[in-house]
C-alpha cells in the first residue's frame, strides 16, 4: 500500500508533564518537571529491539516476539508507533497493530496465536471462532496487537488507538493493489489477546483499554498463560472477539473515559 509519510499522517504531538510540583525549597534534591512531545509514526526497522520488548514482555507472545516485531514492522500500512522526535536510540513507547490472518497464515506466529485461541475457545463458541479465524469470512479478521509503557498518559493511549483507526481507514481507501488489497483491510473482526494477571479471583488488565475493548465484545475468554519470571502473580490472557461496529463504540466509550 502506498502511504503518506510520517510527517503527513501523524499530526498530533502531545506534551506530557511528569510531574505538576513544584519542588519544595526544603527538599533533599531539586524534582524538575520533565516534558516529553511524543509523535505517532510509522513502523520501521529501526524500531525492531523496542517493539520486541514490549511483545516479550506480554507471556503469551515471549516465544514469537521476534517474529511479532518483524511482521509488525512489515505491516506498515496499519501500525503505529509512539516515539520522540529525533530519538537516536529509536525508543519505542507504545505501538498497534492489525494483523490479517489470512495474509500472514503461513506465519508460524500466527498459526501458534489461532491454536492457542482455539483449544481454550469454549466449546459454544468454537465454530464461531474457527470461522473467524478460518480466514473465510466475507470481511477479514486481524490480531489486534498493541503495548505501551503502563505509565503512558490517558490522552496518549486513546491518539494511540485513533491513529490506528486512521491506518485502517485511509489504508482501505488507498489500496493500490485493487480491489483484493482493498477488502484485505477492510477488518470486520478483531481478535485480542490480552495480558491479564488473577488477584483474589477479580482479572486485572494490563492495559485499561483492553478493560474497555472488552465492554464492546461480541464474547471473551480466558486461560493460563505462561508464567513470568521474577512475579508471582498469576498471568491469564483474554482473547477479546469484536466486530468492526463493537470496536468503533469500545473508541467512544475510551474517549468519554479520558474526557473524565
Amino acid at each position: 500500500v502506498g502511504k503518506r509519510k510520517s510527517d503527513g499522517k501523524k499530526t498530533k504531538n502531545s506534551k506530557n508533564d511528569a510531574s505538576d510540583d513544584d519542588s519544595d525549597d526544603d527538599s533533599e534534591e531539586d524534582l524538575t518537571p520533565l516534558n516529553v512531545d511524543f509523535i505517532f509514526c510509522d513502523t520501521k526497522e529501526e524500531y525492531f529491539h523496542g517493539l520486541k520488548m514490549h511483545l516479550h514482555s506480554m507471556p503469551v507472545f515471549q516465544p514469537h516476539s521476534s517474529a511479532l516485531a518483524d511482521l509488525v514492522i512489515e505491516n506498515v500500512s496499519v501500525g503505529t508507533v509512539i516515539g520522540t522526535e529525533d530519538d537516536p536510540d529509536d525508543n519505542v513507547f507504545g505501538f498497534a497493530s492489525v494483523l490479517n490472518v489470512t495474509t500472514y497464515q503461513e506465519q508460524t506466529c500466527i498459526q501458534e496465536m489461532k491454536k492457542m485461541c482455539l483449544k481454550h475457545c469454549p466449546n459454544e463458541r468454537k465454530s464461531e471462532l474457527e470461522t473467524v479465524l478460518s480466514g473465510k469470512t466475507k470481511r477479514p479478521a486481524g490480531f489486534m496487537i498493541h503495548g505501551r509503557m503502563v505509565n503512558l498518559p490517558l490522552e496518549i493511549t486513546h491518539v494511540l488507538h485513533q491513529q490506528l483507526v486512521l491506518d485502517m481507514d485511509w489504508a482501505v481507501e488507498h489500496a493500490e493493489g485493487g480491489e483484493d488489497e482493498r477488502k484485505s483491510l477492510d477488518f470486520g473482526v478483531f481478535v485480542l489477546m490480552a495480558p491479564c494477571t488473577r488477584v483474589n479471583g477479580s482479572l486485572i488488565y494490563k492495559y485499561f483499554d483492553d478493560e474497555v475493548f472488552a465492554g464492546r465484545a461480541e464474547f471473551t475468554f480466558e486461560f493460563d498463560a505462561p508464567k513470568v519470571f521474577g512475579t508471582e502473580e498469576k498471568q491469564v490472557c483474554s482473547v477479546i472477539v469484536m466486530t468492526k461496529t463493537g470496536h468503533r463504540q469500545a473508541m467512544k466509550d475510551l474517549e468519554e473515559l479520558v474526557a473524565r
